[in-house]
Parts: C-alpha cells; sequence; structure tokens
C-alpha cells in the first residue's frame, strides 16, 4: 500500500508541474545597475532543459533541470572573463512569472533576485 501511494503521489507532482515552455526575459539589480538575461525553456516531464543568454555570461546550456509543483531548479556553466563558473537557479512560478535566486560558488555564494517574465 505505501509502495502505491508514492508512485500515485510521484505522478501527481509531475501532472501538476507548471508548464514553464518557452522564451522568459528576466531582470535584476546588480552593483552596476539592470541585467537581462532570456531563458528558452523545454519541459519534458518534470525534466527542465533548454538555454539562457545574457550579455555579460553569453549563452549557457541549462542542466540538472527539473519543475516540482510550483518550483524550477537548474544550473548552468558560464564563462565569466575566461573563467568557468556554475550558477545554480531556484525559482517560484507564478502564472507567467518566475521569481528566481541565482547563486555561485566562485561569487562567494552571494546570491541575485531576478524575477522574469513569459514572453
Amino acid at each position: 500500500m505505501k509502495r502505491l501511494l508514492a508512485i500515485v503521489a510521484i505522478c501527481a507532482s509531475a501532472v501538476l508541474a507548471a508548464d514553464i515552455s518557452g522564451n522568459w526575459k528576466a531582470t535584476a539589480e546588480g552593483p552596476n545597475g539592470t541585467m537581462e538575461r532570456t531563458f528558452t525553456f523545454k519541459v519534458d516531464g518534470s525534466k527542465v532543459t533548454g538555454e539562457t543568454t545574457s550579455s555579460m555570461l553569453g549563452k549557457s546550456t541549462i542542466t540538472d533541470g527539473k519543475v516540482e509543483g510550483d518550483t524550477v531548479t537548474f544550473s548552468i556553466t558560464a564563462n565569466f572573463g575566461g573563467n568557468e563558473m556554475k550558477i545554480d537557479y531556484k525559482g517560484k512560478i507564478s502564472g507567467d512569472e518566475i521569481k528566481f535566486t541565482s547563486t555561485s560558488a566562485a561569487g562567494g555564494g552571494q546570491s541575485i533576485e531576478w524575477v522574469a517574465k513569459r514572453q
């Protein structure tokens, strides 16, 4: 019985996962003003893939992505001044808006708050 309930719970979370497929434009306030980043998400069940682009870090592939309910998480590896750094994203989905927090160990663990809107 416990196994059946676990399977039902897993299936329900996949069905209830928010569909974020498509293009999104995000902004954040940085030390030198507003930063912009675009995301193109592809969702297959709970798996999230795609790519992201910014003027500062260029294009990066989305890896380790998943969406569970109204939460999305993923990572990118960006090239900053010839150095690669992993950036982790966690976001809360609300309709056509996602509020992300991005963090990087290379950045001393500092986080950046982003707001993305579906395009």
